[in-house]
């Protein structure tokens, strides 16, 4: 199984539009972040997570040519508003599936009408079907096995992933008991960590180091990661066993 970071930002990408701090205007490649997204190319599928801003830009980078399935975290726009963005990649006789919550479902329903309720044929829309999904109940694509994770965002009760010994978990502020079982063997965690600051809904990155010390999982990918963060800097700060991801990042996994 291969995971390729499509993006690592947090929702304003970087850079920053009108900003010129020292992130913004660096010319590290690393810290050059678009919307957090990822694709998972496993045997037998290929599964993004999240339909970032950037999905048409991001999934020509990276050669993306088949979608089997998207699955959601949340309907936040960041993380949705690339919907659009498939349309090449669909077949009218196979619709995409794109699995979410019932809230998030809905949500995507209402901002992209057109798609389910198109008035008129001519200059095409994606060819979707809406998979309602739980936190903790399995399901497989393909053969694959996903688990999706409950977790928190702010007071919002948004959905992270797993897939064999990989979890995928962003936006998040809180995980609530129930959930931390089912991160238990992870070869590779990737958590969302926006700043060192505290924030409101999002784990800053000492609250995310904590996550990680109860969970111990071989590797930590930290993602959602915002302008106040240089990839170097904030390298050489975090344990070992802990890294900052970044655009185009491509890990290889054991098929699950």
């Amino acid at each position: 199984m291969r995971v390729i970071f499509l993006g690592t930002g947090t929702s304003h990408g970087i850079p920053v539009v009108g900003c010129g701090c020292p992130v913004c205007t660096s010319t590290d490649d690393h810290n050059r972040r678009t919307r957090a997204s990822i694709w998972i190319q496993a045997k037998f599928g290929s599964i993004v997570i999240d339909t970032a801003t950037e999905f048409r830009l991001q999934a020509v980078r990276v050669g993306l040519k088949h979608l089997d399935a998207i699955l959601l975290t949340h309907p936040h726009a960041d993380h949705l508003h690339g919907l659009d963005d498939v349309r090449p990649l669909c077949k009218e006789e196979n619709p995409i599936p794109v699995f979410g919550s019932e809230v998030t479902l809905e949500e995507l329903s209402r901002r992209f009408d057109y798609i389910f309720h198109p008035l008129q044929k001519g200059g095409g829309v994606p060819n979707l079907s809406l998979k309602t999904l739980s936190g903790g109940i399995p399901f497989r694509i393909h053969g694959i096995p996903i688990l999706p994770l409950t977790v928190k965002h702010g007071k919002l009760d948004i959905l992270g992933y797993r897939i064999g010994t990989f979890a995928y978990i962003t936006d998040c502020s809180f995980i609530p008991e129930q959930t931390f079982p089912l991160l238990e063997g992870l070869e590779i965690l990737v958590l969302g960590a926006l700043r060192k600051r505290p924030h409101p809904t999002h784990f800053s990155i000492p609250e995310a180091l904590k996550v990680v010390e109860r969970v111990k999982p071989q590797m930590t990918y930290l993602t959602h990661l915002c302008h106040e963060v240089d990839h170097e800097e904030i390298k050489k700060e975090l344990p070992e066993g802990v890294a900052p991801s970044f655009d185009g990042l491509v890990l290889d996994l054991e098929d699950p």
